[in-house]
Order: C-alpha cells, then structure tokens, then sequence
C-alpha cells in the first residue's frame, strides 16, 4: 500500500508518500480502507519529536481518518465489512470508568502507527460507526478536535447555560469546535481570532463578541466587554504566549481548562492571581467512549460542522504540514490517498 512516512524527526523534508507493507488485522482488529483523513498540531508535534515518545521508524501519522471496512477479525462483533467508520484514537483500558486516566493511555498516531495511509489496522474499540451520508472530509477530520473540546468543555469545566466563555483561537481545531459547543450549551460566548474572516467565521458559529488579538490584547477587551468581571471559562490550547492574559480574563472563581500548548508548554503563571481569585487550572485529554459517542452524534447529524480549509492528496503530505505550521486559513487540512482521487 501507499503512506504517508516520517522517516525520523525534523522538518518536513522529512515526510515522505510512499510503499509500505500492507496491515495485517489482528484477531480484534478491523482493516479500514481509508477514505479520508485530516491533519492535527499533534501531526506536527510528532514529526518534530517529543520528549519521552521513542517512536519506531518510518512512522506513519494520523489521528483522523474515516473509511470503509475492507475486512474483519475472528472476533470483531461490532462491525463488518461496508460498513463506514471513523477513529477515536485515544487507546485506554476500557473496564475503567474513564479511560483516559489508565496510566497506559495513548494516541493512535502519536504513540503508534497511525491512519494516513490507503489501509490502516485498528482495534474495533477505536473505531465509531459513520452514518452513509456523511461526507468523507467531515467524518475524517472531525472525531479529535470535537471529542477534545467537547469534554473540555461539558465534562471537565462542567459548563452551566448563562455562562460566559472565552474561547482562543476559535478558527482552529479545538478552537472552532469549542466554539460551537459553547454556544450549544447555552453559554455566551467571546472569541478570539487573527483576521477579519477568522472572526466573520466565529461569528456566524455561536460567537457573541469577538477581537482580532493581532490589534488589541485579548485580556483588556475582555474585561471591558464584561465590565471588568471576566469571563466564567477559558478555552486555552496555546500555552506560553497566551497563559497570563488568559488568567487575566478570568472572573473570581473561574475555569481555564487546557488541552495542550501549541505556542510553547511551559508558560510564566501568576500564582497569587490564581490563589487570590481562586481559580481553578483544569486540564483535559481526549474523550472517553461515552463522550465521543455523545459530540459525534451532534457532527453527523450537521448540528456541529468542522471548518474544513483544503483538502489535498497524501502525496502533497508536506505542504499539508507546512500549512498547519504556518497558520495559514483556519480549520481542518483533509488528505486522501492518491487512489482516492484517481
């Protein structure tokens, strides 16, 4: 088969499309024929390295991507071969009550191989079903950055109706998903973004008020927007260059919740700002089975729509890669095998 590899870490000239040998499914595995699938800053994170993640090589990326089933194990019961499918690629111990707190925990093309080839082996447990009318791009660009924002938001902030949320980067992958969900729940919402169209866009997807934080400093303009009393929930995936204003927005008693630090991981904090405020840092990893299940339904049935800026062959991986890197447009980059589009 055809895939994308990484064949050691560093730039994108590191990326290559080409032969690889075909999956093999294990006994609980399906084999996806994989129709599309999408690009996350975890993609770029793991091509680049991170500490403590020795990966074999070449490596194959991906933690979105949606198929058909081409061929099942012995002991699959869930699915069987037709049927459309999309990865859930967090992998934790299913007996738990949360997963995602098994000290095993990992993601499926961060920690091992992942999906942006022709074929992928996934373990039936990673895989949710994709209703028939649901266009390839949207089921495979959509399953990480809508279950991560959703249980951000729902399950880890506990978000109230009435409340208010600030949401960084609200174009982005996490961003525009948290956006839409905040606004489902009945919050009102604030949003941040770097153009007038990134902002036209959150606009017309549940924000309430929104500020360009290449002309003013997010901070300010969300106290005086609120009048000086911040906002209940702060959405931050972007770490060290937005950490201390993102403090700064917040009320007495309010919650930052993080999933990750795009911009850098190891911000300056304000200690006395948390402890005098009583704020409460919350972080928050993928989703469990429940959750994904809850936010997906929500995506198929078009209630939540990821914003999808190009979609490009696996063969062009590198320049999907560069414009991850280099903020260019806003929302999902998709790739589809070569075959795909022949």
């Amino acid at each position: 088969m055809q895939a994308v590899k990484v064949t050691e870490h560093g730039d994108t000239d590191v990326i290559e499309y080409g032969e690889y040998p075909d999956p093999e499914i294990d006994r609980d595995e399906v084999l996806v024929d994989v129709k599309a699938a999408a690009l996350n800053h975890l993609d770029i994170w793991t091509r680049r390295g991170m500490p403590g993640i020795d990966l074999e090589m070449p490596h194959i990326p991906g933690s979105d991507g949606a198929g058909v089933v081409a061929e099942v194990g012995e002991d699959v019961t869930r699915f069987e071969e037709g049927d459309h499918v999309a990865l859930s690629a967090g992998v934790g111990d299913l007996r738990m009550d949360d997963p995602t707190l098994d000290s095993r925990f990992h993601i499926i093309g961060e920690h091992v191989t992942g999906i942006h080839s022709e074929y992928a082996a996934i373990s039936e447990d990673n895989l949710i079903p994709v209703p028939e009318h649901v266009d390839w791009a949207v089921a495979g660009s959509s399953c990480l950055v809508f279950q991560t924002a959703w249980r951000m938001l729902i399950d880890r902030a506990d978000l109230e109706a009435g409340e208010s949320v600030l949401v960084l980067g609200a174009s982005g992958g996490v961003g525009h998903a948290a956006l839409q969900i905040a606004d489902y729940a009945g919050a009102e919402v604030y949003a941040t973004g770097s153009t007038e169209e990134k902002l036209q866009y959150a606009e017309e997807h549940g924000a309430d008020h929104v500020c360009n934080y290449e002309e003013e400093n997010f901070a300010d303009w969300v106290r005086s927007e609120t009048g000086g009393r911040g906002v209940d929930v702060v959405v931050e995936h972007v770490g060290a260059p937005t950490w201390q204003d993102s403090l700064k927005s917040l009320t007495k008693g309010g919650r930052l919740v993080t999933c990750g630090g795009t911009g850098g991981g190891n911000p300056e904090t304000d200690i006395p700002r948390i402890f005098w405020n009583q704020l409460e840092i919350i972080g928050s990893t993928m989703a469990t089975p429940g959750q994904v299940d809850d936010v997906m339904e929500l995506v198929w049935d078009g209630t939540f729509q990821p914003a999808i800026r190009e979609e490009l062959p696996m063969s062009e991986s590198k320049r999907a890669h560069e414009i991850i890197e280099n903020r260019e447009g806003f929302g999902k980059v998709v790739v589809r095998p070569d075959s795909e589009l022949e």
